[in-house]
């Protein structure tokens, strides 16, 4: 809610410690830097402040290897993005409390990296806070120190003074030189080298006045790259003074400085830490800053590449791994670094090879069995490397499937096998078999093969419902294959939907369609009974047509005799009898046929019955009870016996009925005899 002090200091010095000791602890606490300039010490704060002086190559010292600022780096290990910070809480009885500050954004693309820090004098957890994230903040941004020397002007600043560093090297064009001579009349001044304006933004240029103190003045045109014209010239403004350049699309680069050491020849080492000066409002503000600005003009970034994938094949006992990958957009002078490691035994990783190339392919050779990661990041013609893309990838043998997901269909069986961790290089092997396979070594000589795939539908109407059939499933890649993974199922036991199925089958052939059709009546005279019979030498067919109409009643007889050739060239033959009668506007019609044709899952021969009721009796010794009756929906039969029944529910008869099994397994019996054992889990005896 409220607001309270940057920062407040409560605290009991009872013990004596030395006094360099007591100071840090006060300067840890108030953001600050000791300084001792040879005669006193002072403190200076850590927060943004004017720049005091702007050095470039001019106005350096420039050693043999001509690169005059050297710069350093702090290491990732060394950038902490979560502190736990150790503060006394008076709500608590004084006693120390710890408060946790994280930065989401780096844990998530470097990894946590913790560290503890006590605040020392701190009271407040608002404090406490801002202290933590103080140190994250100085570490994520200010990671970069340079090093350079300077003859005299290296006292134009002390210790802890921010100065601005215009590096040509670093920046890619020229920031920064000595003013060769000055026109106050046209406001206009001649640099000793040569700049360019951007094509829109506000350039600025940083002069040196009178009083010795950086002015920054707008920049509004450029004759001849040297001769520049600006908005006003400052007082005092002298010839062969330094100069600094800022455009709107180069970050400003500033350095606290930290050390000065005076060198045996009379020059002056300096050291200076980069400098953020929108840290302070980040911490204590909450701000948000567009990083867009980059230090260089050296080219774009490379982006990191895409879609990068490892292929592995076998080379003559050995495997190579052809990489491949992409780039989201075309940079002029890009290069790819290659870097391929090894997982070692103890978990660590061994470099195993490094290349570079142009192309966005690369083929290792020579490689041996081993979980291998390849790195590939695209690097620019100044050395800017964009982000790393890795892909893992593993010379062996493959998993076997942790586990196989089998499917009932009507007489088929889909068998999906699943790996624990998905590898596309990664295909497998099924095998089939009736019965159960005891010695799971045995596989290949005993179940059959059915082919390499992601998945398998084993289809047939040898597949019968109610029976285990076995699948033997193994992962196979170009190294080798994985062990045999057993997995048993059924087909479908859903008997309404064979029914569909039959439906559908049936009602495909030509025997059916020859059967359903009806007889065409319309050419006979209202009173006239004959046979016809007419024969075909192109279709090979004898057709017989009985046909009798009286007033609104008519009744045909027809017998069907044919061979044929279908439109995919296959012989079909045929024969059937069909019986149909009209009454008062109703279609009646029997029939029975039998046919052989050449379908698509090969030669199918069948007997077709059409009619309301079908009977089977056995007339012996007069009998004229039938054994099978089908009408209807429902299949009566006098006396069944079966090896084997499956059926996802029975019913006995009665009102209720006196035994009933549903599929969920829920058995209900009035009155059972148990001779054996009962296994239950739980239930209650009445």
């Amino acid at each position: 809610g409220g607001t309270e002090p940057r920062i407040t200091c409560n605290a009991y010095l009872t013990t004596q410690r030395k006094a360099w000791d007591v100071l840090s602890d006060f300067c840890s606490a108030m953001r600050c830097m000791p300084v001792w300039n040879g005669q006193t010490l002072t403190f200076v704060q850590d927060r943004p402040s004017d720049k005091v002086w702007t050095y470039n190559r001019s106005n350096v010292v420039m050693p043999d290897d001509g690169a005059p600022f050297r710069y350093s780096f702090s290491a990732l290990k060394d950038r902490h993005n979560a502190v736990e910070v150790n503060w006394t809480d008076p709500d608590n009885g004084w006693e120390t409390a710890t408060e946790l500050v994280e930065d989401t954004q780096a844990i998530a693309r470097y990894g946590r990296n913790v560290t503890k820090m006590d605040a020392f004098g701190c009271t407040s957890r608002g404090q406490a806070h801002r202290a933590g994230l103080w140190l994250i903040k100085t570490e994520l941004l200010e990671t970069q120190t340079v090093d350079f020397s300077v003859g005299a002007e290296g006292l134009r600043h002390v210790p802890g003074d921010v100065i601005e560093i215009c590096d040509d090297d670093y920046a890619g064009i020229s920031t920064g030189g000595r003013v060769l001579a000055v026109n106050s009349q046209t406001r206009t001044l001649t640099l000793d080298r040569e700049i360019t304006l951007p094509s829109s933004g506000t350039t600025l240029i940083s002069l040196v006045d009178g009083s010795g103190n950086p002015v920054s003045v707008e920049v509004q045109s450029v004759t001849d790259g040297l001769k520049v014209k600006v908005n006003r010239v400052p007082d005092g403004v002298a010839e062969y003074s330094v100069w600094g350049l800022k455009l709107p699309t180069l970050r400003q680069r500033l350095f606290r400085c930290v050390s000065i050491r005076e060198n045996d020849d009379g020059t002056y080492a300096i050291t200076a830490v980069q400098h953020v000066p929108e840290k302070e409002a980040i911490v204590d503000n909450g701000a948000h800053f567009d990083g867009d600005q980059s230090g260089t003009v050296n080219g774009v970034t490379p982006p990191a590449v895409q879609h990068l994938t490892a292929e592995v094949t076998a080379d003559s006992g050995e495997y190579q791994v052809l990489a491949r990958w992409d780039t989201p957009k075309v940079v002029k002078g890009v290069s790819f670094l290659l870097r391929l490691t090894v997982a070692a035994d103890d978990g660590s990783e061994r470099l195993v090879s490094t290349a570079r190339t142009t192309e966005t392919t690369y083929r290792f050779r020579q490689l041996a069995l081993g979980r291998y990661t390849l790195t590939v990041r695209a690097v620019n013609a100044w050395g800017q490397q964009g982000d790393p893309a890795s892909v893992s990838f593993r010379i062996a043998a493959p998993a076997a499937p942790s586990r196989i997901e089998l499917t009932p269909g009507y007489f088929q069986i889909t068998a999906t096998p699943h790996l624990a961790v998905y590898d596309p290089t990664v295909q497998f092997e099924f095998w089939f078999s009736e019965k159960r396979i005891a010695d799971i070594r045995q596989v290949e000589t005993t179940a059959r093969y059915l082919g390499t795939a992601l998945y398998w539908i084993a289809a047939s109407i040898n597949i019968k419902p109610g029976h285990d059939y076995y699948f033997y499933i193994c992962s196979v890649n170009t190294v080798g294959k994985s062990a045999f993974v057993e997995a048993v199922g059924q087909p479908s036991d859903d008997a309404s939907g064979y029914l569909d199925f039959f439906k559908g089958e049936i009602g495909k052939t030509h025997l059916a369609q020859e059967l359903w059709t009806q007889i065409d009546n319309g050419q006979l005279a209202p009173d006239l009974a004959e046979i016809r019979t007419s024969i075909t030498d192109v279709s090979n067919e004898i057709t017989q047509t009985v046909n009798k109409k009286l007033e609104d009643q008519s009744a045909a007889i027809q017998q069907i005799q044919k061979v044929q050739v279908d439109t995919n060239n296959n012989l079909n033959s045929m024969w059937a009898v069909k019986l149909q009668q009209m009454q008062d506007g109703r279609l009646y019609i029997a029939g029975i046929g039998a046919g052989i044709e050449n379908t698509s899952d090969g030669m199918q021969s069948q007997v077709l019955l059409a009619a309301d009721r079908i009977a089977m009796v056995n007339p012996a010794n007069g009998n004229t009870k039938p054994m099978f009756v089908g009408q209807g929906d429902q299949i009566f039969m006098n006396d069944v016996f079966l090896k084997r029944l499956t059926a996802p529910t029975i019913t006995s008869g009665g009102n209720p009925p006196a035994f009933s099994l549903t599929p969920d397994g829920k058995l209900t019996a009035k009155n059972a005899d148990i001779s054996g054992s009962v296994n239950a889990n739980a239930g209650t005896l009445n």
